[in-house]
């Protein structure tokens, strides 16, 4: 198993014996998998962030921590939430992640989760200029998931 997942694995070890909120200190975590701090930044950065469903807070120097925070709402909390934290502009890997922690969280179904991956995919914006496909995967993944709160809430 990769530093990464080792890492990772410990991370939500963690998070789930704390009842979703874990303290960690950096240079432990690095010390304790015979790596240096930045790999944990990477872990935390990638598997560890917003569109995945957590807070993430730091402190650095002498006695720094991060902090790492389950979110845990209600389904059109967190829509909103996915809505704000989309931007302006997104990439599908980020897109799919914030749809894959909507339908974990039980925010979205399976079928809504598939058609709206579908409407913001390469293929469906293709004609576009690969430039501009960003910015219209923004603006559609939101319309979709604002339209999903009219219907269900």
């Amino acid at each position: 198993m990769a530093t990464s997942d080792l890492i990772a694995r410990f991370i939500q070890e963690a998070l789930d014996a704390a009842d979703g909120i874990a303290e960690l200190q950096r240079s432990t975590l690095a010390d304790r998998f015979h790596c240096v701090p930045s790999q944990i930044n990477y872990v935390i950065s990638t598997r560890f962030s917003p569109e995945h469903g957590y807070l993430v807070e730091s402190r650095r120097g002498g006695g720094g921590y991060i902090r790492i925070s389950r979110v845990r709402s209600v389904p059109e909390q967190l829509i909103m939430h996915t809505i704000n934290a989309a931007g302006s502009d997104l990439d599908l890997q980020t897109a799919a992640a914030f749809i894959s922690n909507a339908v974990e969280s039980g925010a979205l179904d399976t079928q809504s989760a598939g058609l709206i991956l579908a409407a913001i995919g390469n293929q469906a914006l293709r004609p576009l200029p690969p430039e501009q496909r960003g910015a219209v995967r923004a603006s559609i993944l939101k319309q979709m998931l604002l339209e999903t709160l009219s219907e269900n809430y």
